[in-house]
């Protein structure tokens, strides 16, 4: 029986498995290779490590786990994810089974995108869901908050911070805006448009502009999506682990622990920051967590 199985290998699952090598526990990280930012050209925020391709960041997080004989990964999917007492056991794509005494969902979340044309086109150049990871690219620039009532105006006022030409777009209803919000955004100067999108139309590299239905054109460099539901991960619920209303999981006692005992989740599933630096973190506290639980079982 493994110490710990990890699912998912972005930087949550990637990071709790370099703490928990270098705790010398058997480790398997299982990696379907599908992260949710591989779109993404480069990832900003990471201390030393700012505009770095992500794939990039990948690679030299493998070749650090390479060096710890406890830690091993695999490129496959995980099919299936069941608690058995004592742990749990998953079943691989490839028909194999592995028991482990702790396990680590570090999955992330899939992101849903809109049904504009252009959208997927320009998904991690021109579309983006986090101002903090790619707003300074896009400052002082031409931005669209897509979204709609208090978290639309929310996000348009967050983007202020990077540009003073926001444009707040509902995409063909009224937004669901109170007057509060609607005075606020007016005060700001945050325009809001209401009319249905046509496209996002750029020159397949950058974005350039939204065309509306009612044949209204804006410039936009980038458009920024309203957090929204996420699908979570089916393991989840062969696991039995409480998912909130918005597709995350509510953590304990900041230690990335979930209602099912020795479950634990990092990363983009359990928080709305969705930094690649703080998915890190929450992947090193679970490790933390896990590595003294298991001491007090072996030492008891």
């Amino acid at each position: 029986m493994r110490d710990v199985i990890i699912v998912g290998g972005g930087p949550a699952g990637l990071n709790a498995a370099l703490i928990l090598g270098r705790c010398r526990r058997d480790v398997l990280l299982c990696d379907a290779g599908c992260p949710r930012n591989a779109a993404t050209p480069l990832t900003w925020g990471v201390f030393t490590r700012d505009g770095t391709p992500p794939f990039t960041l990948r690679e030299q997080a493998h070749a650090d786990l390479d060096r710890y004989e406890t830690v091993e990964r695999r490129e496959i999917e995980v099919a299936e994810a069941h608690v058995r007492q004592p742990g749990f056991e998953i079943a691989l794509t490839d028909g194999t089974r592995e028991r482990t005494r702790r396990l680590i969902l570090a999955t992330g979340l899939r992101q849903e995108l809109p049904k504009v044309e252009g959208f997927e086109t320009y998904w991690g150049t021109g579309v983006h869901s986090c101002p903090y990871c790619d707003g300074y690219e896009n400052r002082d620039q031409a931005i669209v908050a897509y979204g709609r009532g208090h978290g639309g105006c929310g996000l348009a006022l967050e983007l202020s911070c990077w540009s003073r030409d926001v444009t707040l777009c509902t995409d063909g209803t009224d937004g669901d805006l109170s007057r509060k919000d609607r005075s606020r955004l007016e005060r700001n100067g945050i325009r809001i448009i209401e009319t249905p999108i046509a496209r996002l139309v750029g020159d397949g590299v950058q974005a350039e502009r939204l065309t509306f239905r009612d044949g209204r054109t804006i410039s936009c460099s980038g458009v920024f999506l309203m957090p929204v539901e996420c699908e979570p991960s089916h393991l989840l619920e062969q696991l039995g682990c409480d998912v909130s209303e918005t597709g995350v999981v509510p953590t304990r006692n900041d230690y990335e622990k979930t209602n099912v005992p020795g479950l634990f989740v990092a990363g983009d599933a359990s928080r709305r920051v969705q930094f690649a630096i703080v998915a890190a973190a929450e992947g090193a506290m679970a490790a933390f967590a896990i590595n003294m639980e298991l001491i007090a079982e072996d030492t008891a």
